[in-house]
Formats: structure tokens, sequence, C-alpha cells
């Protein structure tokens, strides 16, 4: 039985006055794929950040392969193998796809740098012909892969993806989550983050449903899409 690498016991976070996380208890197995989906305001956000230092918990523990990390910086976070790649890509524009890349191994990673990029390139052959440009000129699809391919280079024990598939075509989308099968066959452990159902739900081990700020509903990803009465109750499926 794989050990557990993420352990989350009764998290809450929020903005100021408003709450969001409302007890979130959540374990990831080291080798596994966990799928947190859930609608728009859902908590899901909130909880990729709260997890990756980002956002300071009220209150819960947070402990990765046996450390505690709840109140950590998320550089601190980053240093100890938890990469968080963000919704929306985050991208530095004016900055080429080499320099946006080898940022990813600023905090770890950085005696491999060469190496990663190379595996990182290997993944992502279409970057290879795109190294010196800019990266706010390339297709949405290209900013993905850089934006993975930067989680990558930091050698990630845990690499978060939130929202990989937002605002990509179709064909873009069966892409990505075959990248993502792909990047867990290889030994990543991965949270996935999602509004795309289906899809998370046949690549993943777990997954668990977010519902105002709290899991509603958790257990193998086969069962949960093969039970349409709670696909309909809790998906809209």
């Amino acid at each position: 039985m794989a050990e557990t690498l993420l352990s989350v016991r009764g998290l809450h976070a929020g903005y100021h006055d408003l709450k969001v996380l409302r007890g979130v208890d959540l374990d990831i197995a080291e080798g596994a794929v966990v799928a947190v989906l859930g609608g728009n305001g859902a908590g899901k956000t909130t909880l990729n950040k709260t997890l990756s230092g980002l956002l300071r918990p009220e209150s819960g523990e947070i402990v990765f392969d046996g450390r505690r990390i709840d109140g950590e910086s998320a550089a601190a976070i980053v240093s100890v193998g938890l990469i968080h790649v963000p919704e929306g890509r985050k991208l530095y524009p004016d900055m080429s796809v080499r320099e946006n890349l080898e940022l990813g191994a600023y905090k770890r990673g950085r005696p491999a740098r060469a190496r990663t990029l190379e595996h990182v390139l290997a993944v992502f052959p279409r970057l290879r012909e795109r190294l010196s440009q800019r990266a706010g000129t390339l297709s949405g699809g290209e900013q993905q892969m850089v934006a993975i391919g930067r989680g990558l280079m930091g050698q990630p024990r845990l690499l978060i993806l939130d929202e990989p598939s937002l605002g990509l075509a179709p064909r873009l989308v069966d892409e990505m989550f075959e990248l993502i099968r792909r990047l867990n066959r290889d030994g990543t452990t991965i949270l996935l983050v999602e509004q795309n159902v289906m899809q998370s739900l046949e690549i993943a081990d777990i997954a668990h449903v977010m519902e105002h700020g709290a899991l509603t509903l958790s257990g193998p990803a086969r069962m949960l899409a093969e039970d349409s009465a709670l696909a309909k109750a809790y998906l809209g499926m």
C-alpha cells in the first residue's frame, strides 16, 4: 500500500471575513492521481493556494511527507517538492519560453536544471523550437505546456494542477489529459483540480466533490463515474 504523501485535517481558510474552506480533510497517496471537482466558487482554488502557502490557513493541519507545512512560506513549501501550477498559467509574457521554464528551478532542482530542462522538452517537444520565443506570443495550449513544464522544473514530489484544461480547444483538452496520465505513469503524484468532470474521473484514482468549501463526496473515481445518481446529484451530469 502506497504511503500517504499529503495529509490535510480540519482545514479552514478564507479571505479576511470571507470564510471559504470549512473543515477540509484530504489524503493523497504517493504515486496517485487525486481529483477535486466542483463548480466556480466551490473553494477549489482557495484549497490550492492554502496547500501551496499562498494563503495562510485559519486553522487545521497540512502534513507533507511527514512534515507539517501549514503556516510555512510558499518558498519553503516549494523547496520540499509541493509544486503548484496555478489557474490561468501566470507566465511572464515578455520573457522567453526558456526563461519561464528555468524560473521553475529557482528554489528547487537548480543543480539538475539542464538535465531537467531536457526532460521537459522531451515531454513537450513543441517547446524546443520555441525556447527563444516570448511566452506571451504562444497559443493557449503552448502556454499551458510552459506552465506545466515550469512546474516540472522544480522536480515535484506532488504537482498541483489547477484547471489545466481551462480555455483550451476540445482537441487540446484531450491532449492535456493524456499528458497528465503520462506524467503520473512516469512517477509524478498529482492533485488535479478541475471542472472537466468525466475526463478527470477517467484518469484519477480517487475523486472528491467540493461544494461550499467542503468535500461533500469522496471515493474511487471509477465509482463516482459509474454511479448515475451521484453524478446527477453532485456533478450536474
